[in-house]
């Protein structure tokens, strides 16, 4: 997953270099493909690949152009699932019997999950080793073997 970084340099280039290309083509740019409303909108839907995952906002709005509503859905709820299950993968892999649940031990797990999101990633406000952080421990049978949070509420 850390990867994921890597391929987002290249993608973000890509990007870069072909979205000048489009600008600069007058086939889709021209007047004829842009149409320009005569009233103010009152619904609007806008979706974009970012750099954490797929942005979808939704606005609706009064008669003045006031937001009424608004439904974001962002990379990270997108990602819910596979961030997960690298938690849960990288868990696995390094707790074991024995084993001291240590800061450092907290710390790599909780590297499977920021590299999923680059605010997470390179959050000030959540330096890694201090994201609020909740581990649970369990058997094979479900029972609570240990816990350990970390600047959790």
């Amino acid at each position: 997953t850390l990867a994921t970084h890597w391929a987002r340099i290249i993608e973000l280039m890509y990007a870069a270099e072909h979205a000048r290309e489009l600008l600069d083509d007058p086939e889709i740019t021209g007047s004829k493909f842009r149409v320009v409303p005569d009233q103010t909108p009152r619904e609007g839907v806008g979706i974009v690949e970012a750099p954490r995952g797929t942005l979808t906002h939704h606005y609706i709005t009064d008669e003045n152009g006031i937001v009424q509503q608004a439904n974001l859905i962002v990379g990270t709820t997108n990602n819910h699932a596979a961030i997960s299950m690298s938690i849960k993968k990288a868990a696995q892999g390094l707790i074991h019997k024995g084993v001291e649940i240590s800061d450092g031990l907290l710390n790599k797990i909780e590297m499977a999950f920021r590299a999923y999101d680059p605010c997470f990633a390179c959050a000030t406000h959540s330096l890694p080793g201090q994201m609020p952080l909740a581990l649970r421990i369990f058997d094979h049978e479900g029972k609570l073997l240990d816990r350990r949070e970390r600047y959790t509420r």
